[in-house]
């Protein structure tokens, strides 16, 4: 029998690389990785570390958990809305989500 491929916690490596225009080869030179292990990465063979989503972060312009926690292509997520928005409009929005959710800001 062969052995199990263990896959590690789903993130959005590969959702990012392509968001920000990047090819494998791009963000290998740019993170200072190898392609492989990049490409192993995004297919969920080898888990991501604090240090390698910092690394990330920097180079794809955005902060570490959003690597974990935001697709930037999913175009109905609240995050590829709020990004569209103005910042007088980005107030007025966590204003709205507040007074949705029964607080006000000031409730502690």
């Amino acid at each position: 029998m062969g052995m199990a491929r263990v896959t590690y916690q789903r993130w959005f490596l590969r959702e990012w690389r392509k968001h920000r225009g990047l090819t494998q080869d791009q963000l290998a030179e740019r993170s200072g990785l190898s392609k492989p292990f990049i490409s192993q990465l995004e297919r969920g063979m080898r888990q991501y570390t604090q240090s390698l989503l910092e690394r990330f972060a920097e180079v794809l312009r955005c902060d570490p958990p959003d690597l974990i926690m935001r697709d930037p292509t999913d175009p109905e997520g609240l995050w590829s809305i709020y990004d569209q928005l103005t910042p007088p409009q980005r107030v007025q929005a966590v204003a709205v989500l507040r007074a949705i959710g029964g607080k006000t800001g000031t409730d502690g």
